[in-house]
C-alpha cells in the first residue's frame, strides 16, 4: 500500500528511492486511513537515516491498510544546522501536534546528556507529548530511551545503567497471549543498542504486561492502556536496516581511538558472522596496539557491509502489521477528540470539552 506524507513534505531520500509517496483518492475515507504522527528525535547523524527506516518499515507493514504520516521533532533535543534546516522543511512544528487528529503516535529515543532523564533540555516537551497521546490516540509506540522516559512519568518506574552495553541481536520468546504479538509461531529477533534497562518486576509492578522477553535483553516488548492509548513499549529497534549496528559499532571504535571512552567496544552480539568477527577481531588487536584515529581508513568497512543480513526483518513486519492492524479496529471507537495545550511549565492541561 502506498504511504502519504502529510501535507506534501516528503524527505528528499524518500522521494530518490521512488518509494510511493501518494495515496490513492478512494482510500481518503476517515474510516480506512490510519494517520500517524512520527516524533523521530534521533541525534543528527541518524536522523535521516531513522525516517527511511520507518517509512519503509510502515510500507512493509501496512500490506493493504493505507498509512499517512506526519513527521515532528521535540524542541530541546540538541541539533546542527544542518539538521535544523531539514526539520524546518520537511517537519511539523511540535505546537501543530496539539489540534492534531491522529490514531497513533510514535516516539524514536535519542542519545541521552544526563542521567536522570527529567533533567534533559527536552523532558517537559516530551511529557505533554505523552499527556497527549493518552487522550488522542488509538495506540503510541515508544522506542529505547522513550520508552524508559515513558515509565519514569507516568509510573516513577526508573532505568537502571548496565555494566557494559547492551549490543547486538536478541532472540526474545512470547510470554503472555496478545494481539500484537500472535501467532508466536517462532522466536522474535531484535536489535538492542542501550547502556541502561528498566526491569521486568518493577513494570510489573506497576500494571505493565510484557509480551516478549529475552535471557540476554530483559523484558523486550511490553504494554499498558493509558486513558484511550495503548502505549507499546520498545526497548531494542525493530526498525534498524542491516547495517545499522555497524555504523554505531564504528562510531564507537572512533570514540575509543579518540579517547572519548575508555574502552574499546563490544562486537554486538549475534551479528557478524565468524569471518567476519575474526576479520574485525584483528582490526581491534591492530587498532589498540596503535592508538590513533588514523587507524580508522583500515578499519574493513565494506568487506563487513557485504556480510550482514537482516535477520530481524520478519519480526520487525509481524509486530508492526498487527500494531496496524490494532490501530485500525480501534480508531472508531475512541471517544471524541480530547485537545490538550500545554501551560508555561510544560504541564498538559485539557480544555473543557475533555472526556475524562
Amino acid at each position: 500500500m502506498a504511504l502519504l506524507i502529510d501535507g506534501g513534505r516528503i524527505p528528499p531520500r524518500w522521494a530518490e528511492r521512488s518509494f510511493s509517496a501518494s495515496l490513492n483518492v478512494r482510500h481518503e475515507s476517515a474510516q480506512e486511513c490510519v494517520k500517524i504522527a512520527l516524533i523521530n528525535n534521533m541525534p543528527d547523524p541518524a536522523l535521516e537515516d531513522t525516517e527511511i527506516q520507518f517509512m519503509e518499515l510502515l510500507e512493509a507493514a501496512s500490506g493493504d491498510i493505507p498509512v499517512r504520516l506526519s513527521f515532528y521533532s521535540l524542541p530541546g533535543v540538541p541539533r546542527g544546522d544542518r539538521a535544523q534546516e531539514h526539520l524546518k522543511n520537511f517537519y511539523c512544528g511540535i505546537d501543530d501536534l496539539w489540534d492534531g487528529r491522529f490514531d497513533a503516535l510514535i516516539m524514536t529515543g535519542t542519545e541521552p546528556r544526563q542521567s536522570d532523564l527529567a533533567k534533559e533540555p527536552y523532558w517537559y516537551a516530551l511529557t505533554d507529548v505523552l499527556d497527549w497521546a493518552e487522550r488522542n490516540t488509538a495506540s503510541t509506540v515508544l522506542s529505547c530511551l522513550a520508552a524508559h522516559a515513558g515509565v519514569l512519568h507516568s509510573d516513577g518506574v526508573q532505568r537502571q545503567p548496565l555494566g557494559d552495553k547492551l549490543f547486538g541481536v536478541f532472540d526474545s520468546v512470547s510470554v503472555l497471549d496478545h494481539e500484537l504479538t500472535r501467532p508466536a509461531t517462532r522466536p522474535l529477533r531484535f536489535p538492542h543498542s542501550r547502556w541502561n534497562e528498566v526491569h521486568g518486576n518493577a513494570l510489573t509492578a506497576c500494571g505493565y504486561s510484557i509480551l516478549t522477553s529475552s535471557t540476554q535483553a530483559g523484558a523486550d516488548l511490553f504494554v499498558k492502556q493509558k486513558k484511550n492509548s495503548l502505549f507499546v513499549y520498545f526497548q531494542g529497534h525493530p526498525e534498524y536496516w542491516a547495517g545499522t549496528l555497524l555504523k554505531e559499532y564504528r562510531r564507537d571504535i572512533k570514540r575509543f581511538l579518540r579517547k572519548e571512552r575508555e574502552t574499546y567496544p563490544t562486537m554486538p552480539y549475534e551479528y557478524f558472522d565468524i569471518a567476519t568477527s575474526k576479520l574485525l577481531a584483528e582490526f581491534q588487536e591492530t587498532a589498540v596496539a596503535n592508538l590513533h584515529p588514523e587507524q580508522m581508513v583500515f578499519f574493513p568497512e565494506a568487506i563487513v557491509a557485504a556480510s550482514l543480513r537482516n535477520t530481524w526483518q520478519f519480526s520487525a513486519v509481524h509486530l508492526y502489521r498487527n500494531w496496524l492492524q490494532y490501530v485500525l479496529t480501534r480508531k472508531n471507537k475512541r471517544p471524541a477528540f480530547a485537545a490538550i495545550t500545554p501551560n508555561r511549565r510544560g504541564v498538559a492541561i485539557a480544555s473543557s470539552n475533555e472526556l475524562v
